[in-house]
């Protein structure tokens, strides 16, 4: 058995999980945010067969996309100042950052 994590920007969170149940595939959505943008994410946790790892991958793959923005970055507090950038940058954002991890035992009550 394994446990699937899937970080994804929430503008791929909907699609994501309306694909996840239309293949009967159960999953724990969890509200995070990100380190670098401070940008809301979800956070799917996903337990699964083996043999279905894949087809969940690809599930993810076809959901979430990549894409572009120009953001601003925040004042750094502290000692940082020689490496902040004081105008606007372009970074990409979303797609998924997904963890395969095996599960030694599941249970469920």
């Amino acid at each position: 058995m394994k446990l699937i994590l899937a970080v994804v920007q929430d503008k791929d969170s909907p699609r994501l999980a309306q694909n996840l149940v239309k293949q009967g595939i159960r999953a724990t959505k969890l509200a995070s945010t990100g380190g670098f943008l401070h940008a809301g994410n979800t956070t799917f946790m996903i337990g699964t067969q083996d043999e279905q790892v894949e087809q969940v991958l690809e599930l993810i793959k076809t959901s979430c996309r990549a894409r572009d923005q120009v953001v601003t970055p925040m004042s750094p507090m502290g000692s940082q100042l020689e490496s902040y950038v004081p105008y606007p940058v372009t970074v990409q954002v979303g797609g998924a950052t997904v963890f395969v991890l095996d599960i030694a035992q599941f249970a469920q009550f």
